[in-house]
């Protein structure tokens, strides 16, 4: 019975060669190409998001091993910092425990990292270890995560695309296209035309009933964020997401009383825990928010803040994070849809978004998908990808 395994060894990689940072990616690729980010006011770092190091951290694989061999898993974005966190610090709250234990270890992973983490890389690890402990639950009862955490509410999900071709998203089968700014307010009034103007050209390829959304990744204020809005209604935009610095929860608050009404204020990618999310929401600061499963604490803490969110009438849309964020939309009902990245170099074909990573790793057909019934997330490492445990403990 799963009450009775117990935990042997939890392992941390980093990998050489392929992985699942997707921002670490070859030149020329949709997702480097002159997007705005906070550190677009310096032109030297304006044109590729890696010149500033986004692509510095590298994957986190967590593997936990029960008494029995078995072995769940998970994959993040946190590199050898979090292989150091997971092998020094947090393991010793899980080897030798039940593999049912969630809620205590988070606590203690939680508690015990507070006084240097709180966010960041430290929720990264915390956030590898959580899934990888469901996986490994969902393996040794061999039933998917999205039993283990309620069941589904739909059978289907419907899903929205993130990429440079919005246009070819709608042909793909998509409800929506969310496209990257690409100039932020460093560049002036002419960057703002150019803004404008791309959002109003893709109106025109999509026509009037697809919807269309910007992901503004930081880079903004409040002013200009506001003027945008104000121009970009103009050709339906739905929502602006991340507008400001994930701190800045008053000016949050302040663009969601400024944009037109018929435009949402989405933000939560980079923040982190249900404390975090607690100050966006009572500050009624977004009307989706956007958690990342691999960043925000892990399932344990995203089913808290879904909690939250519900109770404050806002959405819940997870960043990206493929399958680990299909489990949890498919159980949840103020999640209507999902994210998905359109991670192939042109964003012009639905490829898997932690390939060569992960294998069976599942994408929408015609915009749609029915998350696998497959033991745990339902998917496995890539034995020809090569990792490399840097610590051991």
């Amino acid at each position: 019975m799963a009450y009775e395994r117990t935990i042997r060894q939890v392992r941390a990689y980093t990998l050489r060669g392929g992985g699942a940072d997707y921002h670490d990616q070859a030149p020329g690729h949709w997702i480097d190409d002159h997007i705005a980010t906070p550190m677009s006011m310096y032109p030297e770092y304006r044109q590729s998001r890696q010149s500033f190091g986004i692509n510095v951290l590298g994957t986190l694989v967590v593997e936990i091993e029960a008494d029995d061999g078995t072995v769940g898993f998970s994959v993040t974005t946190a590199g050898e910092l979090g292989a150091f966190i997971v092998e020094k610090h947090l393991a010793r709250f899980l080897e030798g425990a039940k593999v049912t234990d969630i809620e205590r270890i988070w606590d203690q992973m939680y508690k015990s990292t507070i006084f240097y983490g709180r966010r960041g890389v430290v929720l990264n690890a915390i956030s590898g270890v959580d899934l990888a402990l469901y996986d490994l639950l969902g393996r040794i009862r061999q039933e998917p995560v999205f039993a283990l955490i309620g069941g589904k509410v739909r059978e289907e999900l419907d899903f929205y695309a993130t990429g440079a071709r919005p246009d070819r998203a709608k042909e793909l089968g998509f409800i929506g296209g969310k496209m990257p700014l690409h100039h932020g307010p460093a560049e002036g009034d002419e960057g703002m035309r150019k803004n404008l103007a791309m959002i109003r050209d893709m109106r025109e390829k999509v026509g009037p009933d697809f919807w269309l959304m910007l992901d503004c990744w930081m880079s903004l204020d409040v002013d200009y964020a506001t003027r945008l809005a104000h121009g970009a209604a103009e050709f339906g935009l739905k929502w602006i997401e991340e507008a400001l610095m994930p701190d800045d929860y008053w000016g949050y608050a302040q663009l969601k009383r400024q944009v037109p009404p018929t435009i949402l204020v989405t933000t939560g990618e980079h923040e982190a825990t249900r404390w975090g999310f607690r100050h966006l929401l009572e500050m009624n600061a977004a009307d989706i928010i956007q958690p990342d499963v691999g960043w925000c604490g892990g399932m344990t803490e995203l089913l808290k803040i879904s909690a939250l969110a519900d109770v404050h009438g806002a959405l819940v849309i997870p960043h990206g994070s493929s399958v680990y964020s299909y489990h949890f939309v498919t159980t949840r009902t103020n999640s209507p849809f999902a994210e998905f990245l359109m991670m192939h170099e042109t964003a012009e074909e639905v490829v898997p978004m932690f390939s060569p990573l992960l294998l069976n790793e599942p994408v929408p057909v015609n915009g749609r998908m029915k998350v696998p019934e497959t033991p745990g997330f339902g998917v496995e490492l890539n034995p020809d990808i090569a990792k490399f445990r840097p610590y051991t403990h």
